[in-house]
């Protein structure tokens, strides 16, 4: 918004009485204040379009990620059921994991790879080491959540601000143009 102000500067009076329409310059043009105003706006519309679209970018980012996190606690809560209730859960059992969700798991959960076999897929673990994958999953996707919905409040603190700058542009069009039609009426 500083550039566009820098770039308008007033051309200084032209007659005895006040202003005339094009007192003002916008990039060296003459230009009426109606013309500035809408410069403004876009000026502060396209900054604000800037911020959005980085947002929007991690928040698809971040959905794709939960849908990730999603997949793994769904997995992991599958392995947990084939248990029976009265483990102790130092009794190991063999389990297959797609390889995406072998994955996330190791990136979230690096404590537990340790039994993984080479295949990337298998591992044998323990009623308490798949709690402690599903709890730490959990976790994770609670933190990303949170995040998630402070991202959804600022986007729409920016879309606020970007209506609220084509508002006032309207307005303030809306009402010089009243002024000049009851000027031309009093003439």
């Amino acid at each position: 918004m500083a550039d566009v102000i820098e770039q308008l500067t007033v051309a200084g009076f032209k007659a005895r009485w006040g202003t005339e329409i094009y007192d003002y310059a916008l990039n060296n043009k003459p230009a009426d204040f109606q013309d500035l105003m809408v410069s403004i706006s876009e000026h502060r519309a396209t900054a604000v379009e800037g911020e959005v679209n980085p947002l929007s970018t991690r928040m698809r980012t971040r959905n794709k990620y939960l849908e990730e996190l999603g997949e793994a606690l769904s997995a992991a809560s599958q392995k947990q059921a084939e248990f029976k209730s009265d483990d102790a859960g130092d009794k190991a059992m063999s389990g297959w994991f797609s390889v995406s969700v072998t994955n996330t798991i190791k990136k979230v959960c690096p404590q537990f790879i340790n039994n993984w076999t080479d295949s990337h897929t298998q591992c044998d673990a323990t009623k308490s080491g798949i709690e402690g994958i599903i709890s730490k999953l959990k976790s994770v996707i609670d933190s990303e959540n949170n995040a998630s919905q402070k991202d959804m409040t600022r986007l729409q603190s920016l879309v606020d601000r970007r209506d609220e700058s084509f508002t006032t542009a309207t307005t303030l069009m809306t009402n010089v143009s009243e002024t000049r039609d009851n000027a031309i009426r009093n003439m």
